[in-house]
């Protein structure tokens, strides 16, 4: 199983200087020190199960001690090219919406995750690039430590950077009638995704 670390070409990578800093590439990646997920095919899963995300669609999960799943919520992002900058204030609004931040605290005490549902193979691209480029950077915004980006495409997932990846489960082509549910809340406003496990 790869990492899926392999640099495709970039012929329509966009030019301007700005928005190419909100992208990292896969060493800075990799240099950020990402923690590897224990059991990643159970949050893989538990995530799916949670929200059935269709292509174009980001999943982001806190994770709390021993991968507990804290919150989660799905979206659908409406940046047009990949920046980092975009992903980043959506990320920021979801994990606003689902839980406190962790600013007070000397040291993140939680991890955020983000799978991502796409087209396409699940090696790197200039997408996955700006992703991780805002996950890096709503997680510091909101003192969370910054955990794995997971690729799915209908093909199955890939951890990327990590040798973690399967068949199953794999990006759906529809959506599901049946739409995922908020455990242990009020109902509150909110995205259709978002999901709250309950504390007791």
């Amino acid at each position: 199983m790869s990492s899926g670390f392999v640099s495709p070409p970039h012929p329509d990578r966009p030019s301007g200087p700005s928005r190419l800093a909100r992208i990292l590439e896969p060493a800075e990646w990799a240099a950020t020190g990402i923690p590897p997920l224990c059991r990643p095919r159970r949050v893989v899963q538990e995530l799916y199960d949670l929200h059935h995300p269709t292509p174009v669609t980001a999943v982001i999960a806190v994770l709390g001690p021993q991968e507990r799943l804290v919150a989660s919520a799905s979206f659908t992002p409406h940046a047009e090219a990949p920046d980092g900058w975009c992903f980043r204030n959506a990320l920021l609004d979801q994990l606003r919406r689902v839980v406190p931040h962790d600013l007070r605290l000397r040291s993140p005490a939680r991890t955020a995750v983000l799978m991502h549902c796409r087209n396409g193979e699940t090696r790197w691209s200039d997408l996955d690039g700006a992703w991780m480029w805002g996950l890096r950077d709503a997680c510091t915004l909101h003192g969370l430590r910054c955990g794995a980006y997971v690729v799915l495409t209908r093909a199955g997932w890939q951890v990327l950077g990590q040798e973690h990846g399967g068949r199953q489960p794999r990006a759906m082509t529809t959506t599901p009638a049946r739409r995922p549910t908020v455990r242990g809340a009020r109902p509150r406003r909110t995205t259709p995704g978002a999901h709250e496990p309950a504390t007791g």
